[in-house]
C-alpha cells in the first residue's frame, strides 16, 4: 500500500495493491486503487464512520457449494475477513456493514482464464452469505477500473481504463501466483 498526500483532493489518499486490504476511520480520506481481473470490495459503516476497501487476485476455481472449504476462494476469502476484521477493531458493526463491488475485468483475453467471474461470483456469494447488502456493483466486462472511494461521503468515483494499461499488472500477478503454486506442490504460502 501507498500513502501520500493528494493536492486535487487535498486529501490523504491510500493506494492498494492486489493482496492489499485497509480499514480507516478517519474522516475524510481516498482510498484508490487500479483493477483488471481482480476485484475490489469497498465497505462502510456509516453509523461508526468507519471504511475499508480490498484488493484481491483470485479465487481461483469456485464452486457455489464450496465457498468457505475450497482452497481455491481463500485469496478472496481471506481479503474479505481481513477486512472485516480491521473494521470492526475500529469500532464498525456487521450489522451496519454495506458494500459497494467493482472489477472483474476480462483484461487477459487470450489466456481463456474464468478469473474475472470467478472473482465476481465469489465476492457477490461470500456478502450475499454474511448478509451484507451490495449498494452497488460495476463488474465484468473488458475494461479495467481505476476507483477512488472517499471516506466521508462513501461515494465511489469509477474511470474506465483500457484493458492494456492492467494487463501487464495482471499477469505478472498470475504467473506468480502459478510459480508459487509449482514451487510449493500442495503446500500453500503466505507473504
Amino acid at each position: 500500500m501507498k500513502r501520500y498526500f493528494n493536492h486535487k483532493f487535498n486529501r490523504k489518499i491510500y493506494e492498494l495493491f492486489a493482496g492489499n486490504y485497509f480499514a480507516t476511520g478517519e474522516e475524510d480520506v481516498v482510498l484508490t486503487t487500479l483493477l483488471g481481473s481482480c476485484v475490489s470490495a469497498c465497505m462502510y459503516d456509516e453509523r461508526n464512520q468507519v471504511v475499508g476497501m480490498n484488493h484481491f487476485l483470485l479465487p481461483g476455481d469456485f464452486r457455489r457449494e464450496e465457498i468457505i472449504f475450497s482452497p481455491s476462494s481463500k485469496y478472496g476469502l481471506h481479503a474479505m475477513e481481513m477486512l472485516i476484521n480491521s473494521m470492526m477493531k475500529l469500532g464498525a458493526q456487521r450489522k451496519n456493514l454495506r458494500a459497494k463491488i467493482f472489477g472483474g475485468g476480462h483484461v487477459l483475453s487470450n489466456t481463456g482464464t474464468q478469473v474475472p467471474e470467478n472473482n465476481v461470483n465469489f465476492i457477490k456469494a461470500f456478502l450475499h452469505m454474511e448478509e451484507i447488502p451490495i449498494i452497488s456493483e460495476d463488474v465484468g466486462g473488458n475494461m479495467g477500473r481505476k476507483i477512488l472511494f472517499f471516506s466521508r461521503s462513501h461515494t465511489v468515483y469509477l474511470k474506465r481504463v483500457q484493458p492494456q494499461r492492467v494487463y501487464q499488472q495482471d499477469k505478472k500477478l498470475l504467473n506468480k501466483v502459478k510459480k508459487d503454486r509449482d514451487k510449493a506442490g500442495d503446500v500453500t504460502l503466505f507473504d
